[in-house]
């Protein structure tokens, strides 16, 4: 089951956070990015091997985190590097025959910057019911009727499920349900993207460029391949009704951890923390990490992730927020809607607050806005970032603003990116 990464020019919106880790190993409740797909690949039975696919450089903590969930999910991990980017479709034509070696029947392709429930056990069965044994699956979910344009849009016969219409980001309505980024292949559809492979060369070579190769290798699946597959009878939308978001922005990580940390109650109840006499006081779903020091006045939650090694202190308040390891919350900080980065302190009687993107509450459809950073050339008041090793000053305010790495700031700020 290869799942897509990305490299090292994706992850901008994720600015500053993904300048210290590449985005998918960035926590969201807890643990890295990926790792909830990996858990879920692992629970499938007969799952051969997982393979991570992206142009990041391997570096330390890649490989390291490899190696770990390799331990724990007993199921072989590896890193495929592309040496450019490739696409959606590129990527995994480039290294079909990694997929293929393992002689697996069908594989799983899931775009890491997802958050999911993964029923991917379902998609098994349902293909099994629907179509046949050579058929392909999207997993669909249903969106409003606004958003749904900046998704991929899937039409659908009604009683087979077999897709009819596929249009990504169209510009009028087509269709509420949209593409998740999570799909069950077989190795036929290889001969699907080598078709639009040699279409695209056969293009390259009458223009006689000069990179034309690479260029031919970028292929994406959703308009290049899916457009082409509907109506064939061979591809099929699996409707869920489990949680599902994109994860683009720093924002939506607070709104995915959010999604996870409920999630955590039936799937992992030992990673939520509880009220007990003497520590915290724990308020809706809580992580805290166990080597993490909390003083036992102060209130956390709802929706808080805290990381390794970090430090809260007497009276402090946080809730809908992530704080990485290493961060300090001094006496009696108050952090909302906010992400605090790796080995930031924030001191005493300070105020960290950020606005929240959430969907709307009142819709069951809704879907996070992948907001821009601007409009109308004034930064959108969004969550608060602070980059990795920020200092922020006692009793200041710090309001709707992105802070780089490796600043100490000396006075409030609103509504800024401090640069």
């Amino acid at each position: 089951a290869p799942a897509l990464i990305g490299g090292p020019q994706k992850g901008t919106r994720f600015r500053p956070l993904s300048f210290e880790v590449p985005k998918p190993l960035f926590p969201v409740a807890g643990v890295p990015m990926v790792q909830h797909h990996i858990e879920a690949c692992a629970k499938v039975p007969g799952m051969k091997e997982i393979l991570l696919m992206g142009f990041y450089q391997p570096n330390e903590a890649l490989s390291r985190f490899l190696l770990s969930a390799q331990q724990e999910f007993k199921v072989p991990i590896r890193y495929l590097q592309e040496y450019a980017a490739l696409g959606t479709g590129g990527g995994i034509y480039h290294f079909r025959d990694q997929i293929l070696s393992g002689g697996a029947e069908a594989f799983f392709v899931l775009n890491a910057d997802v958050c999911s429930e993964f029923p991917l056990q379902e998609m098994l069965e349902f293909r099994q019911q629907h179509g046949d044994m050579h058929s392909f699956v999207i997993l669909g979910t249903t969106a409003n009727r606004t958003q749904a344009l900046n998704y991929g849009c899937i039409v659908a016969n009604a009683d087979t499920q077999e897709v009819q219409h596929y249009v990504e980001k169209p510009s009028t309505f087509v269709s509420e349900i949209i593409n998740c980024g999570i799909y069950l292949f077989t190795p036929a559809i290889f001969q699907h993207i080598g078709e639009v492979f040699q279409r695209n060369q056969q293009e390259l070579a009458l223009e006689e460029s000069s990179n034309g190769w690479q260029r031919a290798e970028v292929i994406r699946l959703e308009q290049d391949v899916f457009t082409a597959l509907a109506g064939s009878g061979k591809l099929y939308v699996y409707k869920t009704d489990g949680f599902w978001s994109q994860i683009k922005s720093a924002g939506s990580a607070i709104y995915a951890s959010r999604l996870y940390l409920n999630q955590y109650s039936k799937s992992h109840p030992e990673r939520l923390a509880q009220n007990k006499p003497g520590g915290p006081v724990i308020r809706g779903n809580v992580y805290i990490h166990p080597t993490a020091s909390i003083d036992s006045t102060a209130v956390l939650g709802p929706n808080v992730s805290i990381g390794e090694g970090v430090t809260v202190g007497a009276g402090v308040r946080v809730r809908e927020s992530i704080v990485l390891h290493g961060a300090s919350l001094h006496d009696h900080t108050c952090v909302l809607n906010t992400i605090v980065g790796w080995d930031s302190t924030i001191g005493r009687w300070a105020r960290v607050e950020g606005t929240p993107s959430d969907p709307n509450p009142n819709d069951p459809y809704a879907k996070i806005d992948s907001e821009t950073l601007f409009r109308d050339g004034r930064l959108t008041p969004s969550i608060t970032i602070l980059g990795c090793s920020v200092t922020i000053p006692a009793e200041v305010v710090i309001l709707n603003s992105i802070v780089l790495p490796h600043k100490e700031l000396s006075r409030s700020y609103k509504n800024q990116i401090i640069l």
